[in-house]
């Protein structure tokens, strides 16, 4: 065969590198042992499939779904002196990487995407306007979460509060609870409700 990448079958393969050669004997193992576990209808060879990075030492794979409309969903592969490269020990591991939004472009295609995604999964939002009350942050946002409240931290640096509304209002949160210094110097929190768009100023302990 001219294109080896056109290859469709093990056996072409086989026919141009000889069967005895490792990337045959690896697939072919491959193939067999998802036959035997049942999910062989599961798998195409595809000798086309290249991934670009140079630490792969077998076989190599991307997951699409079954009607082929969309991109890979994941792809990856066998990297057995990837440690080793970084300093470790090598070790055999195999692993991939995939698209969040592969994902869910395909289950909201197949009307599997979650009501709650939908409309958000946030209740809260919390963002200390300071690096110093960022433990604070924390401690609130860990005692929201301890009754029961979905939330979201924002403590990265850089991040303004235009972002934070707009992360929020994004996320479908109810509310932000924002932690300012003159606030916090007063034992207080300021809550916005982002149905309302109210603010109050609220005591810690009462938040719930």
């Amino acid at each position: 065969m001219d294109n080896y990448s056109q290859m469709k079958t093990i056996d072409d393969l086989a026919a141009l590198l000889g069967a005895d050669a490792d990337a045959v004997k690896d697939l072919t193992t491959l193939f067999s042992h998802a036959e035997a576990y049942g999910y062989a209808d599961w798998l195409v060879f595809d000798a086309s499939v290249v991934r670009g990075l140079s630490y792969y030492t077998g076989v190599v794979f991307e997951g699409f779904d079954r009607a082929g409309e969309l991109r890979a969903i994941c792809g990856g592969g066998r990297y057995d002196k990837l440690l080793g490269a970084l300093g470790g020990e090598d070790r055999s591991m195999v692993g991939f990487g995939f698209g969040d939004a592969v994902i869910m472009e395909l289950v909201n295609d197949r009307g599997l995407l979650p009501e709650s995604l939908k409309t958000g999964c946030v209740d809260d939002l919390v963002y200390p306007m300071t690096a110093a009350l960022r433990p604070a942050a924390m401690a609130i946002a860990a005692r929201l979460r301890k009754a029961g409240r979905r939330v979201d931290l924002v403590i990265e640096d850089g991040k303004k509060p235009k972002w934070v509304f707009k992360h929020a209002e994004r996320s479908g949160a109810a509310r932000v609870v924002l932690l300012g210094e003159k606030e916090w110097a007063e034992g207080k929190v300021r809550v916005k409700d982002l149905a309302s768009r109210e603010e109050t100023d609220v005591d810690p302990e009462s938040l719930c």
